[in-house]
């Protein structure tokens, strides 16, 4: 296998696969984990794999998967995953749940797709490029209000202000339309530029993330995992920035933690409900050795959870 996803090794690891176990992959990518995940399963064991990226879906690998009868793969949203597991008849049978957020390294490598800032392309960035606006788009319409809000909350950009009035104006003149363009836009917005830090690198992602939804999904995705793990089953999230894994450590805290109503006084133990999942371990980090070879691995953190 030529392409190993991030975090490969401590994945399969956590997710403590039994030959006989049915298991959830929600981001297919290159299909590096779920061929990690079939490696380890028994005959009778499934694996169900998600994207919402055509490419991914239709590509030679994911095809040449298919012809394993354990393996089903499902072009859909995060938000839907649990309309297909119980159509599946699998909901409460789940016995690992994997995410690898973020944008994929076969979507960053396509100019094509406007992701990223160092490729000259379209200002697409849409991760199923067969629905919703595109970046442009969206920049052509949105309000400078609005935008300096998607930079500063999405981007945690602190130039978010003078990237929005800078992109205002220009579109005035004549619509942004590529992904050079805009990188440009926001390397002469930016007053102070951060060491090994393209200063588009907060921007583009703050765009990505707004056009496709990407922290709506993620919370609808993580509420749904709860109702489909089976007792002891694990879930397992890898984030890339600290807006997702903000999110993942709250949702796991919220739903490990002892809960009662507060209206509801003196508390008596009767009242008091148990959570639902336990945190499995600290946070994982990729180690040394992987960064090397993987500098996209710096960045990412795995959480993982077990349903009680």
């Amino acid at each position: 296998m030529e392409h190993l996803p991030v975090m490969f090794a401590e994945a399969l690891q956590q997710l403590a696969i039994k030959e006989d176990g049915v298991y959830l992959d929600c981001t297919f990518g290159r299909g590096g984990h779920s061929q990690g995940i079939l490696s380890l399963l028994g005959p009778s064991g499934r694996l169900l794999a998600f994207d919402r990226d055509l490419e991914a879906i239709n590509s030679d690998y994911a095809q040449a998967m298919l012809e394993d009868k354990r393996f089903k793969l499902i072009h859909t949203h995060f938000s839907e995953l649990e309309n297909i597991v119980i159509s599946e008849g699998l909901a409460g049978k789940i016995d690992g749940i994997l995410m690898d957020l973020g944008v994929s390294s076969p979507q960053l490598d396509n100019p094509e797709r406007g992701f990223s800032f160092l490729r000259d392309g379209p200002l697409d960035m849409r991760m199923d490029g067969n629905a919703g606006i595109t970046a442009e788009q969206w920049l052509t319409g949105v309000d400078e209000k609005e935008l300096v809000k998607v930079l500063f909350e999405y981007g945690e950009e602190r130039f978010a202000r003078r990237i929005a009035h800078a992109i205002v104006e220009k579109r005035a003149e004549s619509p942004l339309t590529t992904t050079r363009e805009l990188a440009k836009l926001i390397e002469d917005a930016v007053p102070v530029k951060e060491k090994h830090k393209h200063p588009a690198t907060r921007s583009f992602q703050a765009i990505r993330i707004e056009i496709n939804s990407e922290l709506d999904e993620l919370k609808a995705v993580l509420q749904q995992s709860v109702r489909l793990l089976k007792p002891g089953g694990r879930l397992v999230v890898i984030s890339f920035h600290s807006l997702e894994d903000r999110i993942v450590k709250r949702f796991i805290r919220s739903e490990s933690g002892a809960k009662y109503n507060p209206g509801k006084l003196p508390i008596k133990e009767m009242d008091i409900t148990k959570g639902i999942l336990k945190k499995a371990g600290k946070a994982l980090k990729a180690g040394p050795q992987e960064i090397v070879q993987n500098p996209r691995a710096r960045s990412a953190i795995m959480r993982v959870a077990e349903r009680v």
